[in-house]
């Protein structure tokens, strides 16, 4: 497992502990997120960042793959491309326009030695989801949300920091764990929070002005996630989300929420 620094808050902590303590899988994380953030500095265009994602990330697999070689054979890379992933980045059993470049199909890079094994590639999200409770998979792996790729560096509009993800890591987490306790996770296709920081808000903390950033909190309804409406969250729980967002995040005063469909608007904001 590669760390690249943009993964959700405790992330590869829970990964590690899920994978090696209930699934008996051997799997070790590397720690790469000061070389993905840093070849990220000053890049601010959606696919230029996805490509770096996407080649740093096979970088970084080739070169444990060869360490790894020294001891035991390490031919392959698996990947849990879905069939949307394929839709939307390349043209594949029929016409479709590139809409934008996924890191585990146009962001793989020509020399990678690794071969690639997706089982899950012409598969839908709501099929891949038949396929796991088929399997015995626990419902909780079963049915948690898609993240992408690049991870929360297309969640951040704009430059991406180490502060904007740990940022942003801490908005996530509130609005997951709102959707959870409210009972609604289970109906949503897809939800998380996006990171404007070069949009500044006046707001009012105490007896002071502050100028902050604006994140805008994104919940969809889908089931094969090519099409998608907004999810009719109650006033109530968005109103939950947005206080403790505003109050517990430094660097946030405002809280927004998107109600835009797939189409034309894309579930991720890059």
């Amino acid at each position: 497992m590669v760390d690249n620094g943009c993964l959700r808050k405790n992330e590869s902590t829970e990964v590690l502990k899920r994978m090696k303590e209930e699934c008996g899988v051997n799997l070790r994380c590397v720690d790469a997120s000061e070389r993905f953030l840093g070849l990220l500095k000053g890049v601010t265009e959606p696919e230029k960042k996805r490509k770096i994602m996407g080649r740093t990330f096979i970088d970084v697999f080739q070169e444990e793959a060869t360490k790894i070689e020294q001891t035991a054979p390490c031919d392959w890379l698996l990947q849990g491309t879905l069939y949307p992933d394929v839709i939307e980045s390349i043209s594949y059993k029929g016409p479709s326009a590139t809409i934008k470049t996924h890191h585990n199909v146009g962001g793989l890079p020509a020399t990678m030695r690794l071969k690639l094994i997706e089982p899950l590639r012409e598969l839908f999200k709501d099929e891949v989801r038949e396929l796991g409770m088929a399997m015995g998979i626990d419902e909780a792996s079963v049915w948690r949300h898609p993240f992408p790729g690049p991870g929360l560096a297309i969640r951040i509009l704009g430059e991406v920091t180490k502060e904007s993800v740990a940022m942003l890591q801490e908005a996530d987490a509130i609005v997951i764990e709102e959707l959870h306790k409210s009972g609604h996770y289970r109906k949503i296709g897809q939800a998380f929070v996006v990171l404007l920081p070069t949009v500044k808000s006046v707001g009012v903390m105490g007896d002071g002005r502050t100028y902050e950033s604006v994140a805008s909190v994104r919940c969809v309804e889908t089931t094969d996630y090519m099409t998608a409406d907004f999810y009719h969250l109650p006033f109530e729980v968005l109103g939950t989300m947005s206080s403790r967002v505003i109050n517990e995040v430094r660097g946030i005063n405002r809280v927004c929420y998107d109600i835009s469909s797939k189409p034309p608007s894309t579930i991720e904001w890059e």
